[in-house]
């Protein structure tokens, strides 16, 4: 039985995938399933994450977003039975990857995958659902008829964030990196306020946002990062489409949040005294907060279930690519690893 690891070269950054045999997993203990996967959806590796955590392993288990049959369960387990069908995100300290015919998985990170669902929907489906949750009601309390602008809206996550939104009943504005994420978010359903197209030089998000908005600013913003500095300045690899810390300011309403995915974002003095006159926040999306700390597992396995509900009642709509073979997984999460597809690939067994 072989599964796929990652491994880190002492010298950069950059990391090997490599699929290697496994011993046969021991007899199930107390809270612990035994799950054989169907599918297992592929996810960009957070190695800094894995860094400051102070895991060290020579090589790390790839894969957590899975979706399976329920093989045998430990003798304290009571969510659970055999050949129940489950989908959930393995913990980041996982000793097993999810690229793997057979895992074992604490109970506490499943939830029940409901019938009509695909094995590929589930696996793919979970983690931006988990995402889209935090952000917009963990965070933001998302509210019906509040303005919503999600950055990057074609990409796995904001397709899902946007669905969310407008099922609450949100008016949402997004931005398109292309012609043809353009084109996917105008075909959504219920339909989007408004697309601005920052593929073009002449794009402005934040006069686009105004007026859309009657010039009262938008209320949540989620972005897909931003930019620190001037064009000049800016570090090499950060995409000019992104929009600068100054327009999102611009754009926010009184009593906005700001929901960021940038880590090590900075705001001047300035930038915060705008934030204080607004009345509005800022708030950091870190969705494995909820693998780090189990304080809140119950809202946790909450928010895990609603989204496959959601799923299976079709407001969840994923942006996936055909099924891959696990054979194809090694190349597969090297395309991932860069951030180079725009659809979530989904291995399916």
């Amino acid at each position: 039985m072989k599964g796929l690891y990652f491994q880190q070269n002492s010298t950069n950054e950059e990391i090997t995938f490599v699929f290697q045999e496994r011993e046969n997993l021991p007899i199930t203990e107390d809270n612990y399933v035994k799950i054989q996967v169907k599918a297992c959806a592929l996810s960009h590796v957070n190695t800094k994450l894995l860094a400051e955590m102070k895991v060290e392993k020579e090589f790390f288990p790839v894969g957590r977003e899975i979706a399976g049959i329920v093989l045998d369960v430990g003798s304290k387990v009571s969510f659970f039975q055999p050949d129940d069908e489950v989908v959930g995100i393995l913990p980041l300290d996982s000793e097993d990857p999810g690229l793997c015919e057979v895992v074992r998985v604490h109970e506490h990170c499943l939830v029940h995958k409901p019938e009509k669902v695909t094995w590929t929907e589930a696996a793919g489906t979970v983690r931006d659902g988990v995402r889209a949750y935090t952000a917009l009601h963990r965070l933001s309390h998302l509210a019906p008829g509040k303005s919503v602008l999600v950055m990057d809206g074609a990409s796995t996550l904001g397709t899902i964030a946007i669905q969310l939104a407008l099922h609450r009943g949100a008016r949402v504005i997004s931005t398109a990196r292309s012609l043809e994420d353009k084109r996917h978010l105008e075909r959504l359903q219920p339909p989007v306020a408004r697309v601005v197209d920052v593929s073009h030089a002449k794009a402005r998000v934040a006069e686009s946002c105004l007026e859309e908005t009657g010039d009262l600013g938008v209320d949540i913003v989620l972005d897909a990062g931003v930019r620190l500095y001037s064009e000049d300045d800016e570090p090499a690899g950060k995409s000019q489409m992104l929009p600068h810390k100054h327009d999102i300011l611009t754009l926010l309403g009184v009593g906005g949040c700001w929901v960021t995915t940038e880590e090590n974002l900075q705001l001047d003095p300035p930038d915060c005294h705008c934030l204080f006159l607004k009345g509005a926040t800022v708030a950091f999306l870190n969705d494995e907060v909820w693998n780090l700390s189990n304080v809140q597992q119950g809202k946790y396995l909450c928010i895990l279930k609603d989204v496959m509900e959601k799923l299976a009642a079709g407001v969840f709509r994923p942006r996936l690519e055909e099924p891959i073979p696990l054979h194809e997984a090694k190349v597969s999460m090297e395309v991932v690893q860069k951030n180079q597809g725009r659809k979530k690939l989904v291995v399916q067994f």
